[in-house]
């Protein structure tokens, strides 16, 4: 109740990203914006061994790189999409390229012992381009992010936890009933709530104390004028 499921399943190309997949799933977080019954999203694959591999370079080789790229989400639909309710990652295997750069652009991440991230453009003449240079700085230590980006080698889930990427570590195969834990704890709360609070939170990322003041005042302002903010006291009061 109260959350989606959105399933990558194009096992045979690894979850790459095709111009179809991205216009798909720029439509799925359109919907899902639009739909006030949902109030969390769990992205996961259907391929246990890989969450996405990133980009489809055969499309790219082929000159349809370009539609990989959505002009309200960027790449995949995805990564620079405006939405306001939290999305879930749950990573079982491989989450490379932009694959990690979908994760990255998550709220956040549920990954098996058996989960990869990595960010292997530097290997093939290519840069991190979709979130992944600027957004693995903000959640990593900077050595780290500046190693993984240099060397373009993965790290796998168990380190990922320990440096903070990932919020729960579970066993392979546990993911997805992981993910769904966490999204229903997330979902019992008052949405505008935790809609609001997690914008002011993305929006005051980097920035100094006064200007994230100021955004947590602006979110607190549109809160206070919904329902949700009169009923919460009153419903804990009344028990």
């Amino acid at each position: 109740r109260h959350i989606a499921l959105v399933t990558l399943d194009r096992p045979e190309k690894r979850n790459a990203i095709s111009p179809d997949v991205a216009s798909a799933l720029e439509a799925i977080v359109r919907r899902i914006e639009d739909e006030a019954d949902i109030r969390v999203a769990i992205l996961t694959s259907s391929e246990p061994r890989v969450f996405c591999a990133g980009a489809d370079l055969g499309a790219v080789a082929s000159g349809k790189g370009a539609g990989m790229e959505t002009a309200g989400g960027g790449f995949a639909g995805f990564v620079y999409a405006q939405r306001i309710k939290p999305w879930i990652a749950a990573v079982e295997g491989m989450a490379l390229a932009g694959g990690c750069e979908i994760c990255l652009a998550c709220d956040m991440i549920v990954a098996s012992q058996g989960a990869s991230f990595g960010l292997p453009e530097v290997k093939r003449g290519l840069m991190a381009g979709a979130g992944g240079v600027h957004r693995l700085a903000n959640m990593l230590p900077r050595n780290i992010a500046a190693e993984l980006l240099a060397t373009g080698e993965p790290i796998d889930g168990a380190r990922a936890h320990a440096l903070g990427l990932v919020n729960r570590l579970v066993d392979p195969g546990e993911t997805l009933t992981a993910a769904r834990e966490l999204a229903e704890a997330i979902a019992k709360n008052a949405p505008l709530s935790v809609q609001h609070s997690l914008a002011a939170m993305r929006a005051s990322i980097g920035q100094p104390d006064g200007a994230g003041r100021a955004m947590v005042a602006e979110r607190l302002a549109a809160l206070r004028k919904s329902e949700d903010f009169k009923e919460g006291p009153r419903a804990f009061v009344e028990k």
